[in-house]
């Protein structure tokens, strides 16, 4: 599975607390599957629900809710174009105290793998990339304010 590793990439440079402090966000991946048709081919499809915790944020949500989205278009669009899919993406917080939450934010989340036969023997796999759909976040420096005030930023390819 890439999208974990891409995810938490993303959210931590686009979060400046999370930058640094890495280690207060947690990924755990949760009621997965893997599909396979026994067509023929071992191309399959990984499925399950991505945990992204942010321990101890002394930040606003909007600070990963948005890089969230933004990582979402790219990487799994149907959950924002697609109105039947646009509430599963849950979250719950757990306050803290006055300035502290604990956010965990819940994605379903797929994954297509091709596994293809190599001549001479052996399996080539590819982890294909997701449908491009109309960009709705054009690529270059993305900076987010909440009133004014820098909460975070990334540069999107």
């Amino acid at each position: 599975m890439i999208k974990p590793d891409s995810l938490r990439a993303h959210i931590t440079t686009a979060v400046p607390e999370l930058a640094r402090d890495p280690d207060r966000l947690l990924i755990f991946i949760e009621r997965g599957s893997l599909v396979a048709t026994y067509a023929p081919g071992l191309s399959f499809e990984y499925r399950y629900t991505l945990s992204l915790i942010v321990t101890d944020f002394a930040g606003h949500p909007d600070a990963v809710m948005v890089p969230l989205l933004v990582w979402l278009s790219r990487h799994q669009p149907e959950l924002l174009a697609n109105p039947d899919r646009r509430e599963q993406i849950g979250f719950e917080a757990e306050l803290l105290a006055n300035d502290k939450v604990d956010l965990e934010i819940k994605v379903p989340l797929t994954e297509r793998v091709g596994v293809h036969p190599r001549d001479g023997g052996g399996y080539d796999i590819e982890h294909y990339p997701e449908p491009e759909l109309e960009v709705a976040f054009p690529p270059g420096r993305w900076d987010v304010y909440l009133k004014g005030e820098w909460i975070g930023g990334w540069d999107s390819p």
